[in-house]
Protein backbone atom coordinates (compact mmCIF):
# COMPACT_ATOMS: atom_id res chain seq x y z
CA UNK A 1 0.00 0.00 0.00
CA UNK A 2 1.51 3.40 -0.94
CA UNK A 3 1.43 6.60 1.31
CA UNK A 4 0.09 9.69 0.74
CA UNK A 5 3.76 10.98 1.35
CA UNK A 6 5.41 8.80 -1.40
CA UNK A 7 2.26 9.99 -4.36
CA UNK A 8 3.57 13.73 -3.04
CA UNK A 9 5.83 15.26 -5.51
CA UNK A 10 8.64 16.11 -3.54
CA UNK A 11 8.32 20.17 -2.53
CA UNK A 12 12.20 20.96 -4.29
CA UNK A 13 11.04 19.24 -7.30
CA UNK A 14 7.67 21.00 -7.84
CA UNK A 15 9.53 24.22 -7.05
CA UNK A 16 11.50 23.11 -9.69
CA UNK A 17 8.76 22.45 -12.44
CA UNK A 18 7.06 25.75 -11.42
CA UNK A 19 10.10 27.44 -12.37
CA UNK A 20 10.77 26.05 -15.29
CA UNK A 21 6.60 26.98 -16.65
CA UNK A 22 7.68 30.61 -15.44
CA UNK A 23 10.63 30.60 -17.06
CA UNK A 24 8.89 29.10 -20.38
CA UNK A 25 6.42 31.62 -20.27
CA UNK A 26 8.10 34.53 -19.96
CA UNK A 27 10.01 33.75 -22.59
CA UNK A 28 6.71 33.11 -25.18
CA UNK A 29 4.58 35.77 -23.80
CA UNK A 30 7.50 38.37 -24.02
CA UNK A 31 8.11 37.51 -27.77
CA UNK A 32 6.80 39.82 -30.69
CA UNK A 33 8.45 37.79 -33.29
CA UNK A 34 10.35 34.16 -32.98
CA UNK A 35 12.98 33.16 -35.02
CA UNK A 36 13.03 29.90 -35.92
CA UNK A 37 16.39 27.65 -36.40
CA UNK A 38 15.63 25.33 -39.36
CA UNK A 39 16.76 21.91 -39.43
CA UNK A 40 15.61 20.61 -35.69
CA UNK A 41 13.09 22.79 -34.68
CA UNK A 42 10.94 23.18 -37.80
CA UNK A 43 11.99 19.43 -39.25
CA UNK A 44 14.67 16.85 -39.07
CA UNK A 45 16.01 17.48 -42.62
CA UNK A 46 17.91 14.65 -43.18
CA UNK A 47 16.06 12.15 -41.53
CA UNK A 48 15.13 9.82 -44.75
CA UNK A 49 18.60 11.33 -46.67
CA UNK A 50 21.60 10.76 -44.35
CA UNK A 51 23.35 13.87 -43.36
CA UNK A 52 26.32 11.41 -43.05
CA UNK A 53 26.02 10.05 -46.59
CA UNK A 54 25.82 13.53 -47.84
CA UNK A 55 29.23 14.97 -46.40
CA UNK A 56 31.03 11.67 -47.37
CA UNK A 57 29.82 12.32 -50.83
CA UNK A 58 31.23 16.15 -50.86
CA UNK A 59 34.36 14.62 -49.16
CA UNK A 60 34.44 12.35 -51.86
CA UNK A 61 33.77 15.04 -54.44
CA UNK A 62 37.01 16.75 -52.72
CA UNK A 63 39.15 14.21 -53.04
CA UNK A 64 38.61 13.96 -57.06
CA UNK A 65 39.71 17.51 -57.05
CA UNK A 66 42.32 16.84 -54.94
CA UNK A 67 41.49 18.90 -52.41
CA UNK A 68 40.91 17.02 -49.41
CA UNK A 69 44.09 17.60 -47.80
CA UNK A 70 41.36 21.12 -47.11
CA UNK A 71 40.16 19.36 -44.29
CA UNK A 72 41.20 17.92 -41.27
CA UNK A 73 41.57 14.44 -39.99
CA UNK A 74 38.91 14.92 -38.06
CA UNK A 75 36.17 16.71 -40.60
CA UNK A 76 37.43 13.28 -43.15
CA UNK A 77 36.69 10.82 -40.54
CA UNK A 78 33.37 12.07 -38.80
CA UNK A 79 32.10 14.81 -41.86
CA UNK A 80 29.24 17.20 -41.06
CA UNK A 81 27.95 19.25 -44.10
CA UNK A 82 28.00 23.02 -42.70
CA UNK A 83 31.72 21.98 -40.84
CA UNK A 84 32.72 20.95 -44.26
CA UNK A 85 31.81 23.97 -46.00
CA UNK A 86 32.94 26.16 -43.55
CA UNK A 87 36.41 24.46 -43.48
CA UNK A 88 36.43 24.81 -47.53
CA UNK A 89 35.40 28.47 -46.89
CA UNK A 90 38.43 29.41 -44.54
CA UNK A 91 40.69 28.15 -47.07
CA UNK A 92 39.17 29.56 -50.17
CA UNK A 93 37.00 32.23 -49.21
CA UNK A 94 35.08 34.01 -52.24
CA UNK A 95 36.59 31.71 -54.49
CA UNK A 96 34.66 29.44 -57.58
CA UNK A 97 35.25 26.28 -55.50
CA UNK A 98 33.85 27.47 -52.54
CA UNK A 99 30.67 28.44 -54.86
CA UNK A 100 30.41 24.86 -56.34
CA UNK A 101 30.46 23.52 -52.98
CA UNK A 102 27.94 25.63 -51.68
CA UNK A 103 26.03 24.81 -54.24
CA UNK A 104 26.29 20.86 -54.24
CA UNK A 105 25.30 21.64 -51.06
CA UNK A 106 21.99 23.14 -51.80
CA UNK A 107 21.05 20.75 -54.29
CA UNK A 108 21.56 17.73 -51.29
CA UNK A 109 19.71 20.02 -49.01
CA UNK A 110 16.66 20.23 -51.64
CA UNK A 111 16.87 16.56 -52.18
CA UNK A 112 16.29 15.79 -48.62
CA UNK A 113 13.13 17.90 -48.49
CA UNK A 114 10.59 15.67 -49.53
CA UNK A 115 11.93 13.15 -46.76
CA UNK A 116 12.01 15.64 -43.95
CA UNK A 117 10.56 14.69 -40.81
CA UNK A 118 8.12 17.37 -39.51
CA UNK A 119 9.33 18.14 -35.72
CA UNK A 120 6.16 16.86 -33.44
CA UNK A 121 3.99 20.21 -32.52
CA UNK A 122 6.33 22.65 -34.97
CA UNK A 123 3.03 22.56 -37.38
CA UNK A 124 0.92 23.94 -35.19
CA UNK A 125 2.86 26.17 -33.02
CA UNK A 126 4.00 28.28 -36.25
CA UNK A 127 0.39 28.49 -37.29
CA UNK A 128 -0.73 29.39 -33.71
CA UNK A 129 1.92 32.15 -32.89
CA UNK A 130 0.71 33.47 -36.59
CA UNK A 131 -2.89 33.33 -35.82
CA UNK A 132 -2.26 35.49 -32.74
CA UNK A 133 -0.30 38.26 -34.67
CA UNK A 134 3.56 36.95 -33.45
CA UNK A 135 5.83 37.64 -36.38
CA UNK A 136 7.58 34.67 -37.11
CA UNK A 137 11.35 34.54 -39.34
CA UNK A 138 13.51 31.86 -40.00
CA UNK A 139 16.84 32.09 -39.05
CA UNK A 140 19.39 29.34 -40.43
CA UNK A 141 22.64 27.78 -41.75
CA UNK A 142 20.74 26.04 -44.52
CA UNK A 143 20.04 27.41 -48.31
CA UNK A 144 17.18 29.49 -47.82
CA UNK A 145 15.37 27.65 -51.45
CA UNK A 146 15.44 24.28 -49.20
CA UNK A 147 13.31 26.26 -46.14
CA UNK A 148 11.29 27.85 -48.64
CA UNK A 149 10.49 24.44 -50.83
CA UNK A 150 9.81 22.62 -47.07
CA UNK A 151 7.57 25.22 -45.93
CA UNK A 152 5.63 25.43 -49.40
CA UNK A 153 5.11 21.77 -49.22
CA UNK A 154 3.53 22.14 -45.28
CA UNK A 155 1.35 25.03 -46.45
CA UNK A 156 3.33 27.26 -43.91
CA UNK A 157 5.48 29.77 -46.11
CA UNK A 158 2.62 31.96 -45.84
CA UNK A 159 3.65 32.25 -42.37
CA UNK A 160 7.11 33.16 -42.59
CA UNK A 161 7.68 34.87 -46.10
CA UNK A 162 9.34 36.62 -46.72
CA UNK A 163 11.00 36.59 -43.90
CA UNK A 164 13.90 33.79 -44.59
CA UNK A 165 17.19 33.95 -43.79
CA UNK A 166 19.18 31.77 -44.59
CA UNK A 167 23.23 31.00 -45.84
CA UNK A 168 24.22 33.20 -48.62
CA UNK A 169 27.77 33.48 -50.46
CA UNK A 170 28.92 35.56 -47.28
CA UNK A 171 29.84 32.22 -45.50
CA UNK A 172 31.74 33.52 -42.69
CA UNK A 173 28.78 34.48 -41.70
CA UNK A 174 26.68 31.04 -40.63
CA UNK A 175 25.83 30.64 -37.05
CA UNK A 176 27.43 31.46 -34.34
CA UNK A 177 27.84 34.60 -35.97
CA UNK A 178 24.74 36.78 -35.54
CA UNK A 179 24.34 38.19 -38.76
CA UNK A 180 20.67 36.12 -39.48
CA UNK A 181 19.01 37.16 -36.79
CA UNK A 182 19.98 40.53 -37.22
CA UNK A 183 18.84 40.59 -40.56
CA UNK A 184 15.84 39.33 -39.50
CA UNK A 185 15.56 41.71 -36.76
CA UNK A 186 16.46 44.64 -39.18
CA UNK A 187 13.65 43.62 -41.25
CA UNK A 188 10.75 42.93 -39.06
CA UNK A 189 12.03 46.35 -36.98
CA UNK A 190 11.90 44.51 -33.44
CA UNK A 191 13.84 45.24 -30.58
CA UNK A 192 16.43 42.06 -29.98
CA UNK A 193 15.18 41.66 -26.39
CA UNK A 194 11.11 41.35 -27.86
CA UNK A 195 12.37 38.70 -29.85
CA UNK A 196 12.54 34.79 -29.35
CA UNK A 197 14.79 32.18 -31.18
CA UNK A 198 14.20 28.71 -30.88
CA UNK A 199 16.90 26.17 -31.61
CA UNK A 200 18.83 23.28 -30.84
CA UNK A 201 22.07 23.26 -31.23
CA UNK A 202 24.97 25.70 -29.14
CA UNK A 203 26.15 27.51 -31.66
CA UNK A 204 22.45 28.81 -32.42
CA UNK A 205 22.83 29.87 -28.36
CA UNK A 206 25.62 31.77 -29.48
CA UNK A 207 24.44 33.89 -31.86
CA UNK A 208 21.41 34.76 -30.02
CA UNK A 209 23.22 36.17 -26.90
CA UNK A 210 25.49 37.81 -30.04
CA UNK A 211 22.20 39.76 -31.50
CA UNK A 212 21.22 40.04 -27.78
CA UNK A 213 17.81 37.67 -28.41
CA UNK A 214 16.20 35.25 -25.89
CA UNK A 215 16.52 31.76 -26.27
CA UNK A 216 14.65 28.79 -25.86
CA UNK A 217 16.39 25.25 -26.30
CA UNK A 218 14.89 22.71 -28.16
CA UNK A 219 16.38 19.39 -28.47
CA UNK A 220 14.53 16.41 -29.44
CA UNK A 221 16.61 13.48 -27.59
CA UNK A 222 18.85 13.81 -24.20
CA UNK A 223 22.00 14.39 -26.17
CA UNK A 224 20.85 17.79 -27.62
CA UNK A 225 19.19 18.69 -24.16
CA UNK A 226 22.48 18.24 -22.62
CA UNK A 227 24.42 19.77 -24.79
CA UNK A 228 22.33 22.94 -24.78
CA UNK A 229 21.88 23.24 -21.43
CA UNK A 230 26.08 22.87 -20.96
CA UNK A 231 26.48 25.71 -23.67
CA UNK A 232 24.64 27.46 -21.03
CA UNK A 233 20.61 27.63 -22.24
CA UNK A 234 18.55 28.74 -19.49
CA UNK A 235 15.42 26.93 -20.50
CA UNK A 236 15.54 23.99 -22.76
CA UNK A 237 12.36 21.53 -23.57
CA UNK A 238 12.41 18.25 -25.15
CA UNK A 239 8.95 18.90 -26.74
CA UNK A 240 7.06 21.90 -28.58
CA UNK A 241 4.03 20.86 -26.62
CA UNK A 242 4.17 22.38 -23.53
CA UNK A 243 4.59 25.63 -25.78
CA UNK A 244 1.68 24.62 -27.94
CA UNK A 245 -0.16 24.39 -24.58
CA UNK A 246 0.97 27.71 -23.33
CA UNK A 247 -0.53 29.52 -26.29
CA UNK A 248 -3.47 27.66 -26.46
CA UNK A 249 -4.09 27.97 -22.24
CA UNK A 250 -3.39 31.62 -22.48
CA UNK A 251 -6.57 32.71 -24.62
CA UNK A 252 -5.63 36.24 -24.25
CA UNK A 253 -2.00 35.99 -25.13
CA UNK A 254 -0.90 38.93 -27.01
CA UNK A 255 2.53 39.76 -27.87
CA UNK A 256 4.49 42.55 -25.59
CA UNK A 257 3.72 45.75 -26.98
CA UNK A 258 0.60 45.17 -29.09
Amino acid sequence: MTSDTEKTEPVSERAGHEKESRALRDLVVGARVVLWDFDGPICRLFAGYAADRVARELVDWLETQGLKDLLTREEQVHPDPHVLLGAVDRSRRQSDLVAEFEERLTREELRAVPTAWPTAYADPLIRTWSALGVGLAVTTNNSPRAVSEYLENRGLLGCFAPHIYGRTQNLHRLKPDPSCLNRALSATGVAPERALMVGDSPSDLAAARRAGVPFLGYGHNERKVKALKRAGADTVVDSLEPVLRLLWESGDLAPRGA
